[in-house]
């Protein structure tokens, strides 16, 4: 396989990531905006004793989308590294780079 072909189909898949992180991003947004309008109408003055307790509860309900989150950020930071790489092939390191990716195969053009 070329080197233009391999960066090809590398930035291909890299479009197909983050179409799914957007569309992952997109239901986590529902959730969180379901999740807020249950904690305004069922998360009173009256339902806990402290604010302690209620703001607890909240942060209980919202850790999971954090998480979410800052995985996909990570997810993210991954894929620009390799973006760059694959759109600043000058660079000497790129190559090294792009052989660790592509598990150490030859990347070179035959």
């Amino acid at each position: 396989m070329r080197r233009e072909e391999a960066y090809h189909l590398t930035l291909d898949a890299i479009a197909k990531l983050q179409w799914n992180v957007m569309m992952i991003l997109e239901a986590k947004a529902t959730e969180a905006e379901k999740i807020r309008n249950w904690i305004c109408t069922h998360m009173t003055n009256d339902t806990y004793v402290t604010h302690h307790e209620q703001l607890s509860t909240c942060l209980q309900l919202h850790e999971q989308n954090i998480e979410v989150i800052d995985g996909l950020t990570k997810l993210c930071n991954g894929l620009s590294r390799n973006m760059k790489v694959i759109l600043n092939p000058d660079n000497d390191a790129s190559d090294q780079n792009m052989a660790s990716m592509f598990g150490g195969m030859d990347t070179g053009d035959r």
